[in-house]
């Protein structure tokens, strides 16, 4: 009887043992199923602007505008003839087309600056990048102007607008509007497309290595 009862209770410990087992196992199982990550319920982020990749491009866009516009400048001046009665027609036209491609090319090189400094990795984000740099941009450029004015040129603007009604001046501010929407539309549009194409160039070279 004895050893009857003793080998009753070491089947029933090994059977004990089995169910605590099959117990933990399971509730390893459920805890490991509990813990796998799922894209669709992770909360949502909103992403934060790259500040150092935004100013990178407006510092781009200021050198190759500040450069290449005195360019423009000295080539359409040097050009001109001084004995020509439409001289400064010729080189309002020149300036004005030289402006235009000036600033689309140095907003797209800007966008494409700010795109591959961002470290974002779709397109929605690459526009967002794009646009803000491109508004400081026009700001900035807007605050240097106001700040390099000086008494003279106010005299000067103060002329021009006292004889606003004259054919000349109506031309000039005529061309001056339209030269100025054409390369801030068509610079916004750039440096949108330019942030763009950098964000797919960094996601191809990391792909690459």
């Amino acid at each position: 009887m004895l050893v009857e009862d003793i080998g009753r209770e070491v089947r029933m410990a090994t059977v004990t043992e089995r169910i605590n087992g099959g117990a933990a196992a399971a509730v390893a199982t459920n805890a490991a199923k509990a813990v796998v990550y799922d894209p669709a319920a992770a909360p949502v982020l909103s992403p934060r602007p790259n500040w150092g990749a935004i100013w990178a491009g407006v510092f781009t866009f200021a050198a190759i505008w500040s450069i290449f516009g005195l360019l423009g400048m000295a080539i359409f001046s040097s050009a001109a003839n001084p004995a020509s009665p439409s001289a400064i027609t010729g080189i309002s036209i020149g300036m004005g087309v030289w402006t235009i491609v000036l600033t689309i090319i140095a907003m797209y090189v800007a966008g494409l600056t700010t795109g591959k400094l961002a470290g974002i990795n779709n397109r929605r984000d690459g526009v967002l990048h794009g646009m803000i740099m491109f508004g400081l941009s026009v700001m900035t450029a807007l605050v240097v102007v106001a700040l390099s004015v000086n008494s003279a040129a106010l005299a000067t603007v103060a002329r021009s607008i006292a004889g606003i009604h004259s054919p000349y001046s109506l031309n000039s501010l005529e061309g001056l509007g339209w030269v100025g929407f054409v390369s801030l539309f068509l610079g916004w549009l750039a440096a949108m497309g330019g942030a763009v194409l950098g964000i797919q160039r960094r996601m191809n070279e990391i792909d690459v290595h």
